[in-house]
């Protein structure tokens, strides 16, 4: 079935549609065949004044030029015949042409760099760091003197891991009673 004539459109007689179809395919391909290109891609034809005139030349100069022209003939075959055996490492070393230039403004930044250095270091700076430490301090003194609970005796309180007795529990609670914020 795959192989048989499957028309495009319905017929009713197959065999004869694939005859048909098949006469016009070969006429198509014969007229394509036989057809002419239509854009003329031949080129230009030389003018006649610009046509080679061979000139007439004496036998000796004739016979030199062909003695040069059968040399270089020879001398591109060996080329073309040949392995390819061309020395063609070169073993000198890469240079910069403004090496020294380049060389030269690094050297001239370096300095430049070394004097504003130099500057930065010997001047005295502006900022009172000592005014400051001295207000850090009055700040502190002033916010454990708010507080209800000073910053720097967290680090002293010890933590009890183990149950507390009930006397050390009663004991605990008179301390409590004497917070400076319930008396």
């Amino acid at each position: 079935m795959h192989r048989s004539y499957q028309p495009l459109k319905p017929v009713t007689n197959r065999y004869l549609q694939h005859r048909w179809d098949l006469n016009q395919y070969e006429q198509h391909r014969r007229k394509v065949s036989s057809t002419l290109p239509v854009v003329d891609n031949k080129g230009m034809r030389t003018p006649a004044h610009i046509q080679l005139k061979p000139k007439k030349l004496p036998d000796e100069r004739r016979s030199i030029i062909d003695r040069d022209n059968r040399l270089l003939a020879s001398k591109l075959a060996n080329i073309v015949c040949s392995e390819g055996l061309v020395d063609h490492r070169n073993q000198y070393s890469l240079r910069s042409l403004n090496g020294d230039k380049r060389r030269e403004e690094l050297l001239q930044v370096g300095l430049q760099n070394l004097a504003i250095y130099r500057r930065i270091t010997c001047r005295q700076s502006e900022y009172r760091r000592q005014l400051w430490s001295d207000e850090w301090e009055r700040t502190e003194r002033r916010r454990d003197d708010i507080s209800q609970h000073p910053r720097g005796l967290a680090g002293k309180q010890r933590k009890v891991k183990f149950a507390a007795t009930p006397t050390e529990k009663l004991g605990t609670q008179r301390n409590s009673s004497k917070c400076p914020q319930c008396s």
